[in-house]
């Protein structure tokens, strides 16, 4: 298939000299070379020959690289853009990427650095043309099998993870507490030219805010009191690999801070130490805070918030794909299943499951799953073996105990996230360590949360 349609590359730019040099670059590559003088000649090229990649000049007379990025992408959506510019800056760059571009690239560049991009996209098309004849057609091939679901958003998700993981760019993924933004993180890392290298999960909600920098940043021996060894830290330990800061709107602006210069300069001095060490990670980070909202709290940075989301995804809730919770409560089955026992659910448990709304989310579903295994017997799960409030649920027959979508008042993740707090703490009598229990989450997460949204008075311990 991908010898009747070859990889096909367009080389946009009005200096001829460029177009040249460009061109001499992938001399030696296996993929199809196009040239054009400027963005009107690049639409009409586009328009009549199957591209695959546009490496796009930023500025030329005839229209501008943003103003073809756009006409590129309305028309042909599967098109990945390069930007290069000896003009631009971050606004560009920020503003290149938001409209689709993969990346951007100053003049001069390196040519190992646009050749090597240019590689992540053809590995990837490899990979969608070899899944093209093997399977359905689909073109979409995603190897990341703890991401359970086909639903309609889940592949669009999945195929956003697979586009966007031919980039280095930053990536924000938001969604409610126990969606999987971690899986998320996790399959952008499997996709990428960085699978090889390792994958460091931060939980910056979690980190003791007086260690934090030390855990981070690393330090050196005799920093502080205590500090009787140098450390490496989290973020040089993802050298080579992506960085996956997890609720990283827990960070303290003194981090944030820290953070930001780390990012920028892409370099790390440990605490006690003058000497300053390069880094090179891809930033992967999740929250379910409205970010927007924290910034113009002034409890969260603009300046970093605008660099952690150069590209958003968003996780949705288990309610917004309820096709898939077959699936996932036979992944979850077969994870819990042992040697000699294969567990089931019989068909009665199944639609008690369907008739939950899931507050707590993924997270909650295999919690349910985990409980309803130790309690079966033989190998059948029954509804007498699930949690008492996902059959209280199905008894009623009205949604009692469900997160209904009239008792949310708004529509953020913020709003949805009190309305499951109030949920969960009704349904336990306003037991707080039982509330986080139900939500999948730790108790102190609760209690940030809590806090956060003004619920102190809510529930007991």
């Amino acid at each position: 298939m991908w010898k009747k349609h070859p990889f096909t590359v367009l080389i946009v730019d009005d200096e001829p000299a460029m177009l040249d040099a460009v061109k001499r670059i992938f001399r030696n590559s296996p993929y199809r070379i196009l040239v054009a003088s400027g963005g009107l000649a690049a639409l009409e090229i586009s328009s009549r020959h199957k591209v695959d990649v546009i490496i796009l000049d930023y500025k030329m007379p005839d229209m501008d690289g943003l103003t073809v990025l756009k006409k590129v992408k309305a028309a042909h959506p599967s098109i990945q853009v390069l930007m290069l510019t000896g003009q631009g800056g971050v606004r560009e760059a920020v503003a290149a990427i938001k409209l689709g571009a993969i990346d951007f690239l100053l003049k001069p560049f390196e040519t190992e650095t646009l050749l090597a991009k240019v590689g992540q996209c053809y590995r990837i098309w490899r990979l969608e043309m070899e899944n093209r004849a093997l399977k359905d057609g689909s073109g979409l091939r995603f190897e990341f099998q703890d991401l359970i679901g086909d639903c309609p958003v889940m592949l669009r998700l999945k195929r956003q993870i697979i586009q966007i993981a031919a980039s280095d760019a930053p990536v924000l993924i938001q969604g409610a507490t126990g969606t999987g933004k971690e899986l998320v993180a996790r399959a952008i890392h499997v996709h990428s030219s960085r699978s090889t290298g390792p994958f460091v999960p931060v939980d910056c909600g979690a980190l003791n805010e007086s260690t934090m920098g030390s855990e981070l940043f690393g330090h050196v021996k005799g920093a502080f009191t205590g500090a009787v060894e140098s450390t490496t830290g989290l973020i040089r330990a993802a050298d080579g690999g992506t960085l996956f800061l997890d609720e990283v709107g827990e960070l303290p602006l003194s981090m944030q801070v820290k953070l930001l210069r780390t990012l920028q300069e892409r370099e790390v001095r440990p605490i006690g130490s003058s000497r300053h060490f390069k880094v090179d990670v891809r930033v992967t980070a999740a929250t379910n805070q409205d970010l927007e909202k924290a910034v113009a709290a002034g409890s969260f940075r603009q300046d970093l918030y605008y660099r952690l989301n150069v590209v958003g995804l968003r996780v949705p809730a288990l309610a917004e794909r309820m096709e898939d919770l077959p699936l996932l409560v036979n992944h979850f089955l077969n994870r819990f299943s042992e040697a000699d026992r294969s567990l089931k659910c019989s068909p009665r448990a199944m639609e008690c499951l369907r008739s939950y709304c899931w507050p707590g989310n993924v997270r909650e579903l295999e919690n349910a799953v985990r409980h309803a295994a130790a309690f079966c017997s033989p190998d059948v799960i029954t509804v007498a073996d699930l949690p008492e409030q996902v059959r209280q649920a199905a008894e009623s027959g009205s949604g009692s105990g469900r997160l209904l979508p009239a008792e949310v008042t708004g529509e953020t993740m913020a709003d949805y996230e009190i309305a499951a707090i109030r949920n969960a703490l009704a349904r336990t009598g306003g037991h707080r360590r039982k509330a986080a229990r139900l939500l999948g989450i730790g108790e102190a997460t609760l209690y940030r949360k809590l806090k956060r949204y003004n619920l102190h008075q809510v529930g007991r311990k």
